[in-house]
């Protein structure tokens, strides 16, 4: 594989929505106890990427985007599949540069996952007292890549170099010489790592945040990054006993440099906004839409716009949708917002969009905003109207509750533990349901 550019801050934005988009399909799963993805939500979600994951055959971005979205709330496991939180329906109508910035800055904090568990070779990470904090090795990394020079190319051995020097950006990554003597490649007692130059900072640290960096930063859109096959990339490790029969120490070890993008810049908090590069792809006009409201593919759609048209419309051939009231009804159900849609057909179709779509998405938004949501709520029930009344309009409580017809009273979920204790110097209480 010859060396390759990518740069990232683009192609992240769009996937993190094509994401959110798949997620709230319902197809995606997760382990519940490890909330990994499944290695059919990878596959799923390697298919919606834009421009496909870093490598054909070796999941990183794909992997790691379930993560990310469950680590800051966008997302959360219902029995095994992910599906999308309020936080992150909303976060596909919002600009994705600022859920990028509050996406890296949960993952910096995250337990939902140790990066250095997957360095799947360097054996022994799971007996007791041997790893440090992910938290702060991660805070460590975070504080390597923020004093990176803006947009100016650093090699990750320089990186290397630089974060060896101060220790609030070295990454300790055993807790002891004596958690170093249970982390081992190939053999406990052969490849131990406790044998002295068979831990170097490279080996652990280092690797730690390559994994970082590359699975994290890169597929947040934070840093452009140069690499190429992990196979024969790094030569470090090669003197460590059971070395021989490694290709390389892990996944990440093909990352040669990386370079510290504008959106990087405004995640970390270096810059106070961001503008997106004027150069980026429009996207491939691939459709048309019919007076009639079907949606032709009169090109390929790409993975990611099919879930987008599924998600609006039904579809009814391989190469057609058809939108009605009741699809879009069904797309503002789960929390999706009709404008976006409207400029997603805009900006891939060759011809103005027809009256008829403008007519019936006012129509359904109209209709759409006439019914709320007002939230979960308790259905008190009072002996007689007068009772009723009494509470609904006393001052204390008739702010707390909400008269339904004669006698019963609507207090909301977050409402309730306070007008139960406001009831009792009325002399009432609500007994407890009894079967």
């Amino acid at each position: 594989m010859p060396e390759q550019i990518r740069a990232t801050a683009a192609s992240a934005q769009t996937n993190l929505h094509a994401v959110l988009h798949l997620v709230a399909t319902g197809r995606l799963r997760c382990s519940q106890t490890t909330r990994r993805p499944a290695a059919t939500a990878v596959a799923a979600i390697a298919d919606v990427l834009e421009g496909g994951d870093f490598y054909p055959d070796e999941p990183i971005a794909a992997f790691a985007w379930p993560l990310i979205l469950q680590a800051g709330g966008l997302a959360e496991l219902a029995g095994a599949r992910l599906q999308l939180t309020d936080r992150g329906r909303a976060a596909l109508a919002k600009p994705a540069a600022a859920t990028v910035r509050r996406l890296w800055r949960s993952w910096v904090t995250t337990t939902v996952l140790d990066e250095f568990n997957r360095i799947d070779e360097i054996k022994g990470q799971r007996a007791a007292n041997v790893l440090t904090s992910a938290k702060n090795r991660r805070k460590a990394v975070a504080t390597a890549l923020a004093a990176c020079p803006h947009d100016e190319w650093i090699t990750i051995d320089d990186l290397f170099s630089t974060m060896r020097r101060r220790r609030e950006t070295s990454p300790t990554v055993a807790r002891s010489e004596r958690g170093l003597w249970k982390l081992y490649l190939v053999d406990p007692q052969y490849g131990s790592l406790g044998y002295s130059g068979f831990a170097d900072w490279p080996i652990l640290e280092g690797r730690y945040t390559l994994a970082v960096l590359f699975e994290y930063a890169a597929t947040l859109g934070l840093i452009d990054i140069e690499y190429t096959d992990p196979a024969g990339a790094r030569t470090d490790y090669h003197d460590n006993w059971g070395a021989d029969d490694l290709d390389y120490l892990s996944r990440y070890d093909g990352l040669l440099a990386i370079r510290l993008n504008p959106l990087g810049a405004h995640a970390l908090g270096l810059a106070d906004d961001y503008r997106p590069v004027d150069n980026v792809a429009a996207p491939e006009r691939t459709l048309k839409v019919l007076s009639t409201l079907d949606i032709v593919a009169v090109g390929d759609p790409t993975a990611a716009d099919r879930l987008i048209l599924d998600a609006h419309a039904e579809r009814t051939s391989d190469r057609v949708w058809t939108i009605r009231a009741d699809t879009l009804l069904t797309a503002i159900e789960t929390g999706r917002q009709l404008g976006p849609f409207v400029t997603f057909l805009a900006d891939r179709t060759t011809h103005d969009l027809p009256e008829t779509l403008t007519v019936l998405v006012d129509d359904v938004t109209t209709r759409a905003t006439r019914i709320r949501d007002l939230g979960l709520v308790r259905l008190i029930e009072c002996a007689d109207a007068p009772l009723a009344t009494l509470i609904a309009r006393d001052p204390k409580l008739r702010r707390l509750c909400t008269l339904v017809g004669d006698r019963h009273l609507a207090v909301a979920a977050e409402h309730e533990p306070q007008f139960r204790r406001m009831l009792r110097p009325l002399g009432h209480t609500v007994a407890a349901t009894t079967g």
